[in-house]
């Protein structure tokens, strides 16, 4: 079978690559969001190398530690290591480790937690092998695997056990836009910007869903089949990300996902949406829907000294789950019964509001980009992000959908716009309203900037008020 090209990702090869210059062995964490693509990743990185691929199996109520014991001898069988008995995982790492003795070998651990979250031993036992046999070979690379990152970074990078041993902790993220734009091959210079970003408020930069693209097909077609009809990979892949990252309190995360749908929260709004105690179980979770990539935490900062506050909202950063929850959820009965075969998305009740909290999300994931697009060096940004002001006797109430903050004393106050409209001169009025509600500090210049997909008109232009106006379509053009 003809496999998908291999799109985007050359920041996170080099560092692999780097890795093939080293004089001795490498143990590496690589970590994130279910289809984020860490496998593939991986196994392009082995290529014309000796790679050995083990996988635990996907936990269930029946999953046990042999079980997984079970499936790794497996494994080592098919690899050309046959005869271990599954007893001990330090028995049958040492065999792998006697197979692996020397040359270039790549050796992944995919999805780690599966494999070792039932048997206590398991990691001490990995790390004794790693001390005691695989770091002698210095041609040797073993790279734990997961979409877990809060066990990884629980049990892996914060254990003592294995502090001084990891070599690189690599965190993939979604996709920038501008990598997005291949995925729409060979008729990428055929296809709006608009109907492209119709596609990435529901996929976001996720490798996985941006293959599924049809090229040949309209945005709204291609949405159809993917969301809105039975079998439909975005209509199953809710139950199935749950279920595999949060088996034991998949309806907590579930409650707080869709706590979240709506808009940005504090962590005080969300316990009391929930009706849960805030020092409870449910703070915990939510940092594991951070650490898995689903939600973000955007903390206020001190405009004086550009340090963080302890104030923080938590945002829905991943826009599949919130289109899902907000039209895919609701309807799921209507598609099983085959009700949506000419959907139209303007047909959608509330899609406005909804595309531009996806818009927000895809300018915040693609910073860097916008930091070259203003003109701004990373080496001069104190913080940046999403920004609000809570209203106070002293202060009023403001909301900045991103702001940057350099150490010139500049505030950089982006504007966010979807629409499928050019954007008249109310936009003004908005920004002029937030920037006065602001409490800027003396000495401090405003700098507004407008970011929009689909075109100005001339009357914002002729203004001047903007220091920048950015057309985000540029990207994918």
């Amino acid at each position: 079978m003809r496999q998908t090209p291999f799109i985007g990702r050359e920041p996170e090869m080099d560092r692999l690559r780097g890795l093939l210059d080293k004089r001795s062995a490498s143990l590496l964490v690589v970590r994130g969001r279910r289809r984020i693509g860490k496998s593939r990743l991986l196994a392009e990185f082995g290529k014309g190398m000796r790679s050995l691929f083990f996988t635990g199996t996907p936990p269930n109520r029946k999953t046990t530690a042999q079980l997984q014991r079970d499936e790794f001898v497996l494994q080592l069988t098919r690899a050309g290591i046959p005869g271990i008995r599954p007893d001990d995982w330090g028995n049958m790492f040492w065999n792998l480790s006697k197979h692996t003795e020397q040359g270039r070998v790549i050796i992944v651990f995919d999805e780690i937690s599966w494999m070792g979250s039932k048997d206590s031993e398991f990691l001490g036992k990995l790390k004794n092998c790693w001390d005691m046999y695989f770091s002698k070979n210095p041609e040797l690379i073993i790279i734990l695997c997961g979409s877990i990152s809060s066990w990884i970074e629980e049990n892996i990078l914060s254990s003592t056990g294995f502090v001084g041993r990891i070599t690189i902790d690599l965190v993939l993220e979604e996709l920038p836009v501008n990598v997005c734009n291949a995925f729409w091959h060979p008729k990428e210079k055929m296809i709006s910007s608009h109907e492209k970003f119709k596609l990435l408020a529901i996929t976001g930069g996720i490798p996985l869903y941006l293959e599924q693209i049809r090229p040949n097909l309209p945005a709204e077609q291609n949405i159809r089949d993917l969301c809105f009809t039975k079998g439909g990979l975005l209509v199953r892949e809710f139950e199935e990300i749950f279920s595999d990252i949060f088996s034991k309190s998949t309806e907590s995360h579930k409650e707080i996902i869709e706590c979240l749908a709506d808009g940005p929260k504090e962590l005080v709004e969300i316990c009391h949406a929930l009706e849960k105690n805030r020092g409870g179980r449910y703070s915990k979770h939510l940092d594991e829907l951070v650490k898995a990539g689903f939600v973000q935490r955007d903390f206020v900062w001190h405009l004086k000294d550009g340090k963080e506050s302890k104030s923080s909202r938590f945002r829905l950063s991943d826009n599949y789950l919130r289109f899902y929850l907000k039209y895919i959820a609701p309807n799921r009965a209507k598609i099983e019964r085959g009700g949506f075969v000419n959907l139209m998305l303007s047909n959608l009740q509330g899609l406005d509001s909804v595309m531009g909290l996806q818009f927000e999300n895809l300018v915040s994931h693609n910073r860097k980009i916008l930091w070259k697009m203003i003109g701004i060096p990373p080496e001069e940004i104190i913080m940046d992000g999403p920004f609000f002001q809570s209203q106070s006797t002293r202060q009023a109430g403001c909301q900045i959908d991103y702001m940057i903050q350099t150490r010139f004393n500049t505030l950089y106050v982006c504007e966010v716009k979807f629409s499928k409209n050019p954007i008249g001169l109310r936009v003004i009025e908005e920004v002029q309203e937030k920037t006065k509600r602001l409490k800027v500090p003396k000495r401090f210049s405003v700098r507004p900037i407008l970011i929009h997909v689909n075109g100005v008109e001339d009357s914002v232009v002729d203004r001047q008020f903007f220091d920048k106006i950015l057309d985000f379509s540029q990207l994918l053009e």
